[in-house]
């Protein structure tokens, strides 16, 4: 037995090994050791150096954390107390961008408390200081081999027919099922798409199912909101900074786009960019390169770019809005998400998949809708598509008194449905009818609005600026 005790080393700290074959079929597991002390790394690497992984130690775990977001990781094993970063901090850092790989936590402190915090914030095991060298390899390795029966289980799913596992989505109407024979033509190419759709088709899901089934499944893939930043943010999140780039910049940061490369960006709402930053962004398209805020040396990545809208796009570049070279750099192939409305087949099985969800997060034992509620649930426009779908069906549950459901419980709350006026509007005019009489419902309150209609508050609020701008009557 090797009880942990730090011997006198008088090596520095092991320089990151290659990772050139990270993507073979044989690859060797990348292990990532994180500690102030650095003798405590040189100790751990000393008894990994006889097995078939690759150990790479930190002193500083902002610097872990950034070589983490850049190369990832098969397991990473922190101390909890370290200056500037703590192991929990890291521990969140790692989750945003994995939420899978396993993570050790080591601690000085020997109370139940610490543990439970531990493993409340997301690790996967624990250990307390002073440990046995053995015990803490054993449990390295039986991760790591947990590890590797989730990656079989991921390579099994993409060869299972059943569309829900395969794509995440629900339903088997035509709309829906051209859709999923696009997907498969596309997913191994790597090629720029853009997904068009109207809000709440699930485009993420799209694009989730296009990486997912893609050869590089299990590098990034990286969600960036782009209606919800300023320029100045998303500049910074998507192109990083050097150290001193601006106020506050107190270290230098990996961007997205670089964090990401060798997998997959989804840029949500592309439309909504300013034209600077579609310049920008139409350099790294076409050159695949990064410069990042305050730098002068381009990075080279290699990422593909999935990109959602709900505006039209070639609308917007006759029109001057966007710029016509990056719409045709990324316009490689063009998805269209079909509304709920055009697949209406699938309503039913949306309801029966959202109740049992629904279900058994909040404990319930509801059967479904009453007949009538069905009948009316399958022939409302449903402006707000699936997401809105989802929103009812969670109302009615959490408010539900018995085993069936009618829709009279939340209707005269916040009005999902309600009978449309007689005079064949636009689908335009009626979403913009039923927002507003959904804000009108809450009280003019915005974010209670948004999470009822099942959009961000920034998508709600730029539709409310774009009706008062517009100078449309609120009817």
């Amino acid at each position: 037995m090797n009880t942990f005790e730090i011997p006198p080393i008088d090596a520095a700290v092991c320089d990151t090994p290659s990772t050139e074959n990270a993507g073979a079929a044989t690859r060797r597991p990348r292990i990532m050791f994180v500690d102030d002390e650095a003798r405590a790394g040189q100790l751990f690497k000393r008894f990994m150096d006889d097995r078939e992984c690759d150990c790479i130690t930190f002193v500083d775990p902002s610097e872990a954390l950034d070589d983490f977001r850049g190369n990832g990781a098969d397991l990473v094993v922190t101390d909890l107390n370290m200056p500037g970063m703590s192991g929990t901090e890291l521990l969140a850092g790692v989750r945003d961008y994995d939420p899978d790989v396993p993570v050790i936590i080591i601690t000085a402190f020997s109370t139940l408390e610490s543990a439970i915090e531990a493993l409340r914030l997301g690790a996967s095991d624990f250990i307390k200081k002073p440990y046995d060298m053995d015990e803490l390899i054993a449990r390295v390795e039986k991760l790591l081999e947990q590890g590797n029966l989730r990656r079989e289980n991921r390579l099994l799913k993409r060869q299972i027919t059943d569309s829900r596992l395969r794509y995440g989505m629900i339903g088997g109407s035509p709309a829906l099922q051209r859709v999923q024979k696009m997907i498969d033509k596309i997913a191994d190419i790597r090629c720029n798409v853009i997904i068009q759709g109207e809000s709440g088709t699930g485009k993420e899901l799209a694009a989730r199912a296009i990486h997912n089934l893609g050869q590089d499944a299990d590098r990034p893939f990286v969600v960036v909101d782009c209606g919800a930043l300023t320029d100045t943010l998303l500049e910074s999140e998507l192109f990083g900074h050097e150290k001193g780039a601006f106020t506050g910049a107190a270290h230098t940061r990996k961007g997205l786009l670089e964090a990401a490369s060798g997998g997959t960006v989804f840029l949500d709402e592309i439309g909504n960019i300013s034209d600077s930053m579609q310049v920008k962004l139409l350099r790294v398209v076409q050159e695949g390169q990064v410069t990042r805020v305050g730098g002068v040396r381009p990075i080279q990545i290699d990422v593909r770019f999935l990109v959602a809208t709900n505006r039209d796009l070639d609308q917007m570049v006759r029109d001057g809005d966007f710029r016509h070279d990056l719409f045709h750099r990324l316009n490689v192939v063009k998805l269209t998400m079909p509304p709920l409305r055009e697949r209406r087949e699938d309503i039913g099985q949306l309801i029966q998949h959202f109740i049992d969800h629904f279900n058994a997060r909040y404990k319930r034992s509801v059967d479904g809708f009453d007949a009538n509620a069905m009948r009316r649930l399958r022939d409302f426009a449903w402006p707000g598509n699936v997401r809105e779908l989802r929103n009812l069906v969670e109302r009615h549950i959490c408010l539900a008194d018995g085993s069936t459901l009618t829709l009279d419980e939340t209707l005269n709350n916040v009005g999902p449905i309600q009978d449309m006026d007689g005079d064949m509007p636009t689908l335009e005019t009626l979403e913009r009818r039923y927002i507003l009489k959904v804000l009108e419902s809450f009280e003019g309150s915005r974010e209670q609005t948004a999470r009822a209609l099942g959009i961000n508050k920034s998508t709600l609020w730029r539709k409310l600026r774009q009706y008062e701008e517009e100078g449309v009557p609120n009817d």
